[in-house]
């Protein structure tokens, strides 16, 4: 296996993980809107088609009714949430490693790799959960016709007002059982395929540019490909009413499975994957030239 990345830098990771994070929302939101609606769209009527038949379809009426700012809905959370949350991702995963490592130029495997990225996803839960549970309602509450929030602090305000801490954290839960596996998936993949896209006789750091954007955007695909079903269940436990699920998770799933079938486990399946690439390409070549340009700087920060 091709050499290991340097020492984390808490500060580096946080400015080089920030600007990836930024870099990743601005690529993606548009989809992550689609994604959302398609995920939390009410079952159609008997004899009624959907409010949305497809990404395609739910892509272009966003746009016919609400213009490119409604395809940006609730991107201020993600954004705010952006720079410690990557910088907390990024230091989790090498805290993964260090910590199975015996001595500090061991090779890791891709398992330890694996089990390190996961180690990420925990870390980042917190952080996550609040910004997740905001932009679900902002994304939904324009295609529901009504508007009872204002804004990203507006929403944040009335949850906390109307249910306390626990209203801005719901779904915690399933955003670990969608994130612990899908950061242990992305990371060992992102380290992979680095590792294959390195030509005999160089180094990873040496990568070019193409090759990062390629190893990010597949490596975004795989995380999604195992984050899709809880993700599911994450948007429609934390855009539900109060009380509607009062079992949690499992509720969810007994509902959709028997409403709607097993294949509504990936809904916004499209809308997820013709994001993943671009985006998680876009955060994985950000967080690579904001640290090369950091170490070329403040070699000593």
């Amino acid at each position: 296996m091709a050499d290991q990345p340097k020492p984390i830098s808490p500060l580096k990771n946080l400015l080089a993980g920030g600007f990836g994070g930024v870099c990743l929302v601005f690529v993606g939101h548009p989809l992550d809107t689609v994604k959302v609606r398609l995920q939390t769209q009410p079952p159609s009527l008997p004899g009624q088609p959907p409010m949305y038949s497809g990404t395609f379809d739910c892509f272009r009426k966003t746009l016919f009714r609400e213009g490119i700012r409604g395809l940006y809905r609730g991107m201020a959370a993600p954004i705010i949430g952006v720079t410690p949350m990557f910088a907390v991702c990024f230091f989790g995963f090498g805290l993964g490693k260090k910590l199975q490592q015996k001595h500090p130029e061991d090779v890791l495997s891709y398992p330890q790799l694996f089990a390190a990225g996961m180690l990420s996803g925990v870390f980042t839960t917190g952080i996550m959960t609040p910004g997740e549970r905001i932009k679900c309602l902002l994304q939904i509450q324009a295609s529901s016709g009504e508007t009872k929030y204002t804004g990203t602090l507006d929403c944040a305000k009335k949850l906390y007002q109307e249910f306390g801490i626990r209203g801005i954290y719901k779904g915690t839960v399933l955003t670990l059982m969608r994130d612990v596996p899908a950061s242990g998936m992305y990371f060992m993949t992102y380290e992979w395929l680095k590792n294959i896209f390195t030509p005999e006789g160089k180094r990873v750091s040496e990568l070019s540019a193409p090759r990062i954007l390629v190893a990010g955007g597949i490596a975004g695909i795989f995380n999604w490909a195992v984050a899709i079903p809880p993700d599911v269940l994450k948007s429609r436990f934390q855009t539900a009413p109060p009380g509607k699920y009062p079992n949690g998770f499992r509720d969810v799933l007994r509902e959709l499975i028997r409403d709607e079938g097993v294949t509504s486990l990936y809904k916004g399946f499209n809308a997820v994957m013709i994001r993943a690439f671009p985006a998680n390409a876009a955060c994985f070549l950000g967080f690579e030239v904001a640290m090369k340009f950091l170490n070329w700087a403040t070699p000593n920060l």
